[in-house]
């Protein structure tokens, strides 16, 4: 896939995930929380080469954006998005808090998107 479908992928997952939220369905809500954030970080990883097929990688892209960026708040932000990933699986998370993990969610993607296209 090229950086710029996980980019599309991105929004489009984020904006599924509030569609599941207020159908009440809090973990499909949840996982395409955390497919909204993963996808983006893949799109970085792809244009700038890095590996990013597994979680492990996804989370090296992370530490390798903090130290271009010196922004730290991106580590926390995606690790909402992998409390939202488990959520998915374990289900004990319930609709304020996924809610305002999304919000967290967004302002992720908010703030690492301009970073597709910075190198």
């Amino acid at each position: 896939m090229t950086f710029q479908k996980y980019q599309a992928a991105s929004r489009h997952l984020l904006a599924q995930s509030r569609r599941e939220l207020a159908r009440g369905d809090v973990r499909q809500a949840s996982e395409k929380g955390w497919g909204a954030a993963a996808q983006i970080v893949k799109a970085i990883a792809e244009q700038r080469g890095w590996p990013h097929r597994s979680h492990a990688a996804l989370y090296d892209a992370i530490s390798h954006l903090i130290g271009e960026t010196g922004d730290v708040e991106i580590r926390r932000l995606f690790d909402v998005a992998g409390n939202l990933h488990m959520n998915f699986y374990e289900d004990w998370n319930n609709a304020e808090n996924v809610g305002g993990s999304l919000n967290d969610v967004e302002r992720f993607l908010d703030k690492i998107e301009p970073l597709v296209f910075a190198e």
